[in-house]
């Protein structure tokens, strides 16, 4: 994280599915990491992770995430609300999958295209 990011604040929680089934948390910030234990705890699904941010973007760290070699999926990476979609069998639970944000309201028009546009380039992914 600090990596991608210096200064970035982060708090992460990793439900482990195997062996004693445990939360792993790690994170430079009690609050996120309290945060982020708090939830994998509801969420309850084996072999997942949830990342709570500050002083950075998800875009940000996304990249640097997608290259570790153990984590096969990223489900969301967002600053919307998020529901988190759960199947529960007699084995365990999983991550079916996460509502992000809500429904579109309209069509973006020209103004819309200029906030967009220049969001993206303070974030350094666009460029121009």
């Amino acid at each position: 994280m600090s990596g991608s990011v210096p200064g970035a604040k982060f708090g992460l929680a990793f439900c482990e599915s195997s062996g004693d089934c445990l939360v792993r948390i790690e994170g430079n910030d009690e609050g996120l990491r309290a945060l982020a234990r708090d939830n994998a705890l509801a969420i309850g699904a084996g072999h997942s992770f949830i990342l709570f941010l500050r002083d950075c973007f998800p875009i940000n760290v996304l990249n640097a995430l997608k290259n570790i070699q153990e984590i096969c999926t990223i489900s969301c990476a967002t600053a919307n609300p998020a529901e988190v979609v759960i199947a529960e069998t007699a084995q365990g639970r999983g991550i079916m999958g996460v509502i992000d944000g809500q429904k579109p309201r309209g069509v973006e028009g020209t103004d819309g295209v200029v906030w967009r546009t220049d969001l993206l380039r303070k974030f350094g992914y666009k460029r121009g």
